[in-house]
């Protein structure tokens, strides 16, 4: 049996951010977010020795002990330079994508033109556009759409065009159909950065909730390192951020539960770079102020992490990391502008504490690093 090949594997814990960046009041966030910090300190303390090991809560300022037998672990902060807060700027920084001109966000809902066309290109009026959680969007709007057939059309503080439809009166195709034609509208100067078909079920009386059947459409992604390294194995949300250019076609997950199974997939595979982003923590607890399961979400993680260790080898390097902040503890929902981990984990002993750094394009610099030596 020959030597095993040299392979990077990056896990990104959406949302985890690591404290305020220093720009942080620029992206309306004058809250002090910490993600990892205030999570901890509401919980009382988090039963994850093996995220501690890695330096990922002394990352966001907690006092932790730093190590793992077996390992060297070098952790520190990144700052965010890309004009933005998630996860698609985040993720394209990684990969050595500067954005230097904010997507356009729509605090009053989408412009009528945009809209009319919309319209008149799926055949059928919507109903909400304006921006809300959604939750409570399906919550004021659902029973309507349930009498009409009118897609729910919504936004946030993201630069995002969400369409809604209920998955027993329009089928999941025709909403991505629906998705598909507002990417082709979403043009600049609405170039919205997503285009998210938001899939639901329920009813007023037992209540509506979203599907795992989403997907995401994003703007075509700027050459970057994912086009240099191709036959890319991404997990979970990671392919679509980059439009699955460089990716290999694989099963889309859809949780923190399948996300892990499909890393076990990754591993025993011959991809060269693993690119899994672990969402539950932002989209069901950060989005939700719920720090209590953020932080069970942290425990569950951690057996996660001592099981890929554990399957590691002396030609892995490993990179734990976030894309943005989303503070559970403060009064918004939204996603915060924060520092975010920066942990490396490699065949090795010790520990250093590397600081802080500017850009997330350092991950990508790692991953290219370990591959060409």
């Amino acid at each position: 049996m020959g030597e095993p090949m040299r392979r990077a594997i990056l896990l990104v814990l959406d949302g985890c951010g690591a404290g305020e960046a220093p720009d942080a009041a620029l992206f309306n966030d004058h809250d002090h977010p910490s993600t990892l910090k205030h999570v901890w300190d509401y919980c009382g303390g988090l039963n994850a020795p093996t995220l501690a090991g890695s330096g990922y809560f002394a990352a966001g300022g907690i006092e932790t002990p730093v190590g793992l037998e077996g390992f060297r672990v070098e952790y520190g902060r990144l700052q965010e330079v890309s004009i933005g807060k998630d996860s698609v700027t985040g993720h394209w920084e990684m990969m050595g994508i500067h954005t230097k001109v904010g997507f356009p966000t729509y605090p009053q809902g989408f412009p009528s033109e945009l809209v009319s066309e919309f319209e008149r290109r799926i055949g059928r009026k919507v109903l909400g556009n304006k921006p809300a959680s959604g939750t409570a969007i399906l919550a004021e709007l659902g029973d309507e759409h349930l009498r009409t057939g009118s897609p729910i059309l919504y936004t946030s503080a993201d630069s995002v065009f969400q369409v809604a439809c209920h998955e027993e009166h329009v089928p999941i195709e025709q909403l991505y159909e629906f998705c598909r034609i507002a990417r082709e509208l979403c043009e600049a100067p609405h170039n919205v950065q997503r285009v998210i078909a938001r899939p639901f079920l329920g009813s007023s009386t037992a209540g509506f909730a979203r599907t795992e059947r989403r997907k995401d459409f994003p703007l075509v992604a700027p050459p970057n390192l994912i086009d240099d390294i191709k036959d890319v194995f991404g997990i979970g949300v990671v392919p679509e951020l980059f439009g699955g250019r460089g990716f290999r076609t694989v099963k889309r997950t859809q949780n923190n539960s399948e996300h892990e199974g499909m890393l076990w997939d990754a591993l025993e595979s011959d991809a060269r770079f693993v690119f899994a982003n672990f969402e539950d923590f932002d989209m069901l607890y950060g989005h939700r102020n719920d720090p209590l399961g953020f932080g069970k979400a942290f425990e569950t993680f951690d057996s996660v992490l001592s099981e890929l260790l554990s399957r590691m080898t002396r030609e892995d390097i490993l990179i734990l990391t976030a894309d943005h902040g989303n503070d559970p503890t403060t009064p918004s929902t939204d996603h915060s502008r924060e520092f975010v981990p920066f942990c490396v984990i490699q065949d090795g002993s010790g520990v250093d504490s590397i600081g802080d750094s500017q850009g997330l394009w350092k991950v990508g610099d790692v991953v290219r690093a370990w591959l060409n030596p």
